[in-house]
């Protein structure tokens, strides 16, 4: 039976670790967390090549962007060829919207809506918040299992893996409710300023969350769409002052591109 003494040197170690962790992830680290994920990313999915697609997306982050003021990363809008209702944005700005997005927006206004969010997620240093979590979280749960398996043995620690690893994803698989309204009320003024109607982002998650009913969309289960955080987004709209008109449709230009990706789908 191995000793106190070993124990205790594991256990120091490994929270010493796990302090390192929980350091705020500079700007610089997160670029290269961002490089790096992108690539991985990018040689794993099926992205959308079509530059009318990409560049229509791009062009509505872009535009966004110039109302967000300085940011330290170059942001880069990615479309996903999969039929499902999703978005994410990876470290260091790289926002990965889904086709299924872009097919169920009915107007441009909900579709930058979608993307001033995840923009929103980026500028506000949730991704990185959540990266120093998921790293935290799994050197914390290698502790469980070394401490488990010092101290009953390999069975125990494999158990202390599978239960450990359960827990680790719960905490990690989405924002916390603050952030989530953070990014919306970022989202909210980002809109107003680039000259989109907010309206659109609240319309895009009531229309999910009374068609997904039971089988709610991904994208849902990930951006915890509840009633009341709906209707929270819809008062901060409402107590926007209204000056130039905001833009809800583009003269027919989400549905040019909705139907190339269509096409595309067929193929």
């Amino acid at each position: 039976m191995l000793s106190a003494r070993p124990v205790g040197s594991w256990v120091c170690a490994l929270l010493a670790i796990a302090a390192v962790a929980c350091a705020p992830l500079s700007v610089d680290q997160e670029r290269r967390l961002g490089a790096d994920f992108s690539r991985d990313f990018m040689r794993r999915a099926d992205l959308v090549r079509n530059p009318v697609v990409t560049g229509y997306v791009s062009a509505i982050g872009e535009r966004l962007l110039r109302h967000a003021g300085p940011q330290p990363f170059k942001y880069r809008f990615h479309v996903v060829a999969k039929n499902e209702v999703n978005a994410f944005a990876a470290p260091a700005g790289h926002i990965y919207l889904y086709t299924g997005t872009v097919l169920r927006a009915r107007n441009v206004s909900e579709l930058a809506g979608v993307i001033a969010h995840e923009i929103g997620h980026v500028a506000q240093r949730h991704v990185a918040s959540k990266f120093n979590r998921a790293l935290a979280t799994n050197i914390l749960h290698q502790f469980g299992v070394v401490a488990a398996e010092l101290a009953a043995g390999p069975e125990a620690g494999r158990a202390a893996h599978t239960v450990g690893g359960l827990a680790a994803m719960g905490y990690l698989n989405t924002f916390s409710r603050e952030a989530e309204h953070e990014a919306d009320a970022f989202a909210v003024q980002l809109m107003v300023r680039a000259g989109y109607d907010p309206r659109g982002l609240a319309a895009f998650f009531e229309t999910l969350r009374k068609e997904g009913g039971s089988s709610a969309p991904r994208f849902l289960s990930s951006h915890p769409a509840t009633s009341d955080r709906i209707a929270n987004t819809r008062k901060m709209i409402e107590g926007l002052s209204r000056g130039t008109p905001l833009q809800t449709e583009d003269g027919g230009r989400l549905r040019e591109i909705q139907g190339i990706l269509r096409k595309t789908a067929e193929h």
